[in-house]
């Protein structure tokens, strides 16, 4: 059975020209970038024309691009050394946030290093602005944290208001723009974002690398202690021919990118069509349904309540379908989506998440339509 793969948020397949880019850095060119000899001369100068690609996409200096092990450290560390060294005393996230956010937030609060407010949200999920703007008249020396793109239900942020109301309060801004790294175009000198975060494998590149954009003028300390390594930024021998991927991703990413937002809207305005006709009650959690205003490459379905929410994944996989998701929690003690439980969404609807790229097929999107007709009929 050809299994489908529609859980493209969650990690991409690795396109094959950004594989050729990497093998040279695999088998022949092996120096240690550290290293002052010719080996170690040979890959130095592969990281920075990579880091110098990245900052040119994004319309930045090389100088403040930081390459890190992906997303989840790069928001761990603007978070925390924020706080330690930024004289951030005052944090304002999100319950939809990505947990490499929420989690890091939490634990400063716990260790009283700073104070955690949740900006208040619509029944779908956007941000209350008012409420952002009195969180941050109340509040000096404030971080906001909030992603671009949601992982799960597919809002996206106004990355420019955030900005705009950062700059007037004195804040710094922080976005995790993992989803929407290589998805859509970002113009560093035009958005006023103090940090943001990306990881190659979200958009056809490797796993285990990403980078994060410091502004010009808010540096801050190291994370990760051992070496000079990312001009002081980061200690440890560099995942070199990951920061080689990377860059080759982002370039292709950027190369095709008015293509494929073309052809994955496409697919999904596909999917919501054909789930409507074939099943009564679907719904949409959040902004997905909105193919031009969200985030496109995700599509989040609430399906009739079925007997046992947790089948519905499970019967996927069974079918030969890659997809995720879940339902909101019922209670404290259920592993669910926090999500949709912070939507109040309801518990005895099963949830699924499905991602698209653009190796994706309207042949595939149409069976698994048929997949889950049979499937939600079959439990309900």
């Amino acid at each position: 059975m050809k299994r489908i793969y529609l859980d493209n948020a969650a990690t991409t397949p690795l396109d094959p020209q950004v594989l050729e880019e990497m093998l040279p850095l695999m088998r022949e060119q092996f120096g240690n970038p550290s290293s002052i000899h010719g080996h170690g001369r040979v890959v130095r100068s592969a990281i920075e024309k990579a880091r110098k690609k990245v900052a040119e996409l994004l319309n930045t200096s090389p100088s403040e691009i930081f390459f890190t092990s992906g997303g989840t450290e790069a928001d761990n560390t603007v978070l925390t050394n924020s706080v330690l060294a930024k004289g951030v005393t005052h944090i304002i996230t999100s319950p939809l946030e990505h947990h490499a956010v929420l989690h890091t937030a939490e634990s400063l609060e716990k260790r009283g290093l700073v104070k955690v407010s949740l900006v208040e949200l619509d029944e779908k999920g956007f941000v209350n602005y008012a409420h952002l703007e009195e969180l941050l008249r109340n509040n000096p020396n404030t971080l906001i944290s909030l992603m671009h793109g949601n992982n799960e239900i597919a809002n996206l942020l106004d990355l420019e208001r955030v900005g705009h109301l950062a700059a007037e309060h004195g804040a710094l801004f922080h976005s995790d723009t993992v989803q929407t790294m290589g998805h859509y175009r970002h113009d560093l000198q035009h958005l006023k974002t103090h940090f943001i975060v990306g990881a190659a494998h979200k958009f056809h590149g490797p796993k285990g690398v990403g980078f994060m954009y410091l502004q010009a003028g808010t540096r801050i300390p190291p994370f990760i202690h051992g070496g000079a390594q990312e001009r002081n930024m980061r200690g440890g021998t560099e995942n070199v021919y990951g920061i080689v991927g990377l860059a080759k991703a982002l370039e292709i990413a950027y190369s095709e990118m008015d293509e494929h937002q073309r052809y994955i809207k496409g697919l999904k305005t596909r999917m919501i069509e054909r789930l409507k006709e074939a099943i009564p009650d679907v719904r949409f959690n959040g902004d997905s349904e909105n193919v031009e205003g969200s985030l496109y490459t995700v599509l989040n379905v609430s399906f009739p309540p079925s007997a046992d929410s947790e089948m519905l994944l499970f019967n996927l996989d069974i079918e030969g379908v890659s997809a995720s998701g879940g339902s909101a929690c019922s209670s404290g003690s259920d592993v669910g989506s926090h999500v949709l439980t912070a939507l109040k969404a309801d518990p005895s609807r099963p949830s699924a998440r499905f991602s698209f790229s653009k190796y994706n097929t309207a042949e595939e999107i149409d069976e698994v339509v048929a997949k889950l007709t049979t499937i939600v009929g079959a439990v309900v």
